[in-house]
């Protein structure tokens, strides 16, 4: 394999040593939104036309596709082929075409959401990144093993990575806007797997409903005063210059989505916010300023204004949460305990507990059951793989209609809570049928209908934008007609 790309390398290289010979002249290019940089031989030179491109670190690279005016570079297409063999990806075909094809389609659909004023913030930008690093990470053991595999430093893979994930996040909207309007009918979801055999029809996973109820330990007041005494002396610290906010932020924040940001948050309104945290950060008006600390639901802040837009608001803010005492948890374990023997012995339901003495408040206006939010569905069933973790694993425990023993589990607000749950009902893994699975059938008729929309898309685009590639590409075996022109 390194021969192979010394090859490539000295290949190019003497190509570009003869252009500078021959006299050759600059022109740029566009690949990726950036302009680029290529030595293009002299127009007087026979009737071939070389294109290749030195970047700063004298690496030299080739324009083999120009779709619009847009540049596919070699680089690019063993840059997605590499991504592709480290997460177990394959394309259809010969991917000596289909690769360089499918970087030519999401450049398609990057040029229309450009026309269509599509957009993807920064934040969502370095959000994307940062979970695809730590997913890295987490793969491949620790940062140094990484950065020895990619031979760059994690500032350099993230600055890589920005720029692609920014595109397919662009590209992926763009695709979302155009189906967005597609709907199927009960009918055609009937006639779409009426002649279908049994072997091609959806099978759904066992499926379960689950209801629960928490209590959750109390803080004592020595944790929270350390907690508040510690916030106060960020703000020290800031207000005399000694630091600066996003540093504390960094090193201390418990606020994993904002703290690699130097603790800021996007844009957003008075709404999505925790409404104390809403109250104190929507009076702010001095960015200069350290907000009083602030109690939320989900630990104390200190806030700093960013900017204003409208009716949003971008602010910073430092998170701690207080620490739960094991004598704590072991109170609301016991307390669990005897609300489960009360059940048992009948003097209430596990319905009427979960409302009255539950402290999730999710679900005690639901008698207790858990809500799965899949996409803009919500439904009160849930497939293993979708459960919280210690609460797949109690379930895993039970016959419909028993509880289980309390255990502890960390709720989606990152607080420890003390639960106990019912199993409702448990539906195995089947075949799925129209009268019992209408909303799983539907979906794979609307993902086959969107996605024949886009292909249609993608073919009469092709006809109307200006491609041109590498001779030896003239002649693939592609998903698409009409690439070459």
């Amino acid at each position: 394999m390194k021969k192979a790309k010394f090859s490539i390398f000295a290949f190019l290289m003497l190509a570009a040593l003869t252009i500078f010979a021959r006299g050759g002249i600059t022109t740029s290019v566009k690949s990726g939104g950036k302009q680029t940089t290529v030595l293009e031989k002299d127009s007087t030179e026979k009737s071939v036309k070389e294109e290749v491109k030195v970047n700063q670190a004298s690496v030299v690279d080739e324009v083999i596709w120009v779709v619009g005016d847009e540049a596919i570079l070699l680089s690019d297409v063993e840059q997605l082929r590499a991504q592709m063999e480290a997460e177990g990806q394959t394309l259809p075909g010969n991917p000596e075409y289909r690769l360089p094809e499918q970087i030519a389609v999401q450049k398609l659909f990057l040029h229309q959401a450009a026309l269509d004023s599509i957009e993807v913030t920064e934040a969502e930008v370095s959000q994307g990144v940062e979970q695809q690093l730590n997913y890295w990470i987490s793969m491949i053991g620790s940062k140094e093993k990484l950065e020895e595999y990619r031979k760059m430093s994690i500032t350099q893979i993230r600055q890589s990575l920005h720029d692609d994930f920014k595109n397919n996040q662009l590209s992926q909207r763009m695709r979302e806007k155009l189906v967005e309007d597609i709907k199927v009918s009960p009918a055609e979801v009937r006639r779409y797997f009426s002649n279908l055999p049994e072997d091609s029809i959806p099978f759904v996973p066992t499926e379960v409903e689950v209801q629960i109820i928490t209590r959750t330990p109390k803080v004592s007041l020595e944790e929270v005063n350390k907690v508040k005494d510690e916030l106060r002396s960020y703000t020290e610290r800031i207000t005399s210059g000694a630091t600066t906010f996003q540093t504390l932020a960094r090193f201390y924040s418990e606020d994993p989505g904002s703290a690699r940001f130097g603790g800021e948050m996007d844009y957003m309104g008075r709404g999505v916010l925790d409404p104390a945290f809403a109250a104190v950060a929507f009076n702010l008006t001095d960015p200069k300023k350290i907000s009083k600390i602030v109690e939320s639901e989900f630990g104390f802040h200190i806030i700093q204004l960013v900017d204003k837009r409208g009716d949003k608001i971008k602010v910073r803010h430092i998170l701690r949460k207080p620490k739960v005492s094991q004598e704590a948890i072991d109170e609301g374990i016991n307390i669990l305990d005897s609300i489960v023997t009360d059940i048992t012995n009948n003097k209430f339901s596990f319905e009427e507990a979960a409302t009255f003495l539950s402290d999730d408040k999710d679900t005690r206006s639901n008698k207790g059951i858990m809500s799965n939010t899949n996409g803009q569905e919500r439904t009160s069933k849930f497939q293993m793989k979708d459960l919280p973790t210690e609460v797949a694993r109690a379930v895993e425990q039970l016959k419909v209609g028993e509880i289980s023993p309390a255990f502890t589990m960390v709720n989606n607000r990152g607080k420890t809570v003390c639960a106990v749950i019912k199993l409702k009902s448990r539906i195995d893994g089947h075949r799925a049928t129209i009268t019992e699975d209408f909303q799983v059938m539907k979906n794979v008729v609307l993902a086959k209908r969107k996605q024949e929309f886009l292909q249609d898309w993608v073919k009469n685009k092709i006809k109307n934008t200006h491609i041109r590639m590498k001779e030896r590409y003239r002649n693939g075996d592609y998903e698409y007609e009409g690439w070459v022109q």
